[in-house]
């Protein structure tokens, strides 16, 4: 399969995704899809909550939304055009996790691009919506069949590995896997630094950044650093239009119980009946809740980056990420700061 093949079909895809993720209804064939094509792709999206509840019908749109974007056709060839396409596919198992819609879709795209085959080992809890955006791919391009395949029993016959999970699962990968070529990803939250000269826009904005698939994700923000002196109602008055996260019932259960540990314990917190926040330098937070301290400079700020380095996925703010771009990472924004490409293209 030639390297072009694999954008013209990816950037078809990204318009499926983008339609989607708008919601937009079937309007004729100008995504490629039939409307009974259209219409099953929908109904999968509207039952995904009955499969996992913390995948509500906004939260797959919005993934379906941010991934989709990504894939437009002078993107993708920008992007590929710095790295080799491989003639001889080596087969990568790619061991997703399901905290967030679509996880691992972004390596799964560059198994693709770098020409190599993938064999997909999918969570449970995220099992529906990458298979039937594959079946979309091959309707395009039925070469492509011959590239993906889904394991759903012991993944066999690969020759490099990309896994994904918790801290906890990282001893298994590293039982399992070690002796291939392998790429593995552990726990990593985000973090967001406000200089006190923030808008109310751009806490609202930070706002998705923490709210966004209900703080489940690597790129959700856990911990905020304020400026000596802040006044915390204005944060409280910028995140407010995040608060129907509270209606979710799997976040409201976290987000009480959390409560009720905190105030038994009596601990000190704020709450603004949607979200806990206690103060801490502890940089992971449990959902329902975030974390925060005060810093006193600039020295201070890059001290504690610099100490939780190798857990801190992204961080927010003015002089760094803008606010509300957490979820949407570019085409060469990799996980972990590891070239995901790279890697792949010396796999030959």
């Amino acid at each position: 399969m030639k390297k072009d093949q694999i954008e013209i079909t990816l950037a078809k895809l990204g318009e499926v995704m983008t339609h989607f993720g708008s919601n937009r209804p079937w309007a004729g064939f100008e995504t490629g899809l039939t409307e009974e094509e259209h219409n099953a792709f929908n109904e999968l999206i509207e039952y995904t909550k009955h499969y996992n509840g913390w995948y509500s019908e906004d939260m797959v749109r919005n993934s379906l939304l941010n991934h989709g974007g990504l894939l437009k056709k002078e993107y993708l060839k920008e992007w590929m055009s710095n790295y080799t396409y491989c003639d001889t596919p080596k087969t990568v198992a790619v061991i997703m996790a399901g905290n967030i819609p679509l996880v691992g879709f972004h390596d799964f795209i560059c198994v693709l691009c770098s020409g190599n085959q993938v064999l997909a080992k999918l969570s449970s809890d995220d099992n529906k919506l990458l298979p039937a955006l594959a079946n979309i791919m091959f309707s395009f391009t039925p070469e492509l069949e011959e590239r993906v395949q889904f394991s759903e029993g012991k993944i066999a016959g690969f020759d490099a590995v990309i896994a994904t999970g918790s801290d906890s699962s990282a001893v298994y990968f590293e039982q399992y896997f070690s002796s291939y070529p392998h790429i593995f990803r552990q726990n990593r939250t985000s973090i967001a630094v406000l200089n006190g000269k923030e808008t109310k826009d751009d806490i609202e904005l930070l706002g998705k950044d923490i709210f966004d698939y209900y703080g489940r994700g690597c790129r959700n923000v856990s911990h905020v650093l304020f400026p000596k002196g802040y006044r915390i109602d204005s944060f409280f008055e910028g995140i407010v239009t995040m608060g129907d996260v509270i209606n979710n019932k799997k976040y409201g259960n976290n987000y009480d119980y959390n409560k009720a540990v905190h105030l038994m314990n009596q601990e000190k917190l704020l709450d603004n009946n949607f979200v806990l926040l206690k103060e801490s330098k502890e940089l992971f937070s449990p959902l329902g809740m975030i974390h925060y301290h005060f810093y006193d400079s600039k020295e201070d700020v890059e001290s504690y980056i610099n100490d939780n380095r190798k857990k801190v996925q992204c961080v927010v703010g003015n002089e760094h990420i803008p606010f509300g771009q957490t979820q949407c990472p570019k085409l060469n924004d990799y996980a972990d700061d590891v070239d995901t490409m790279k890697w792949l293209n010396q796999l030959s």
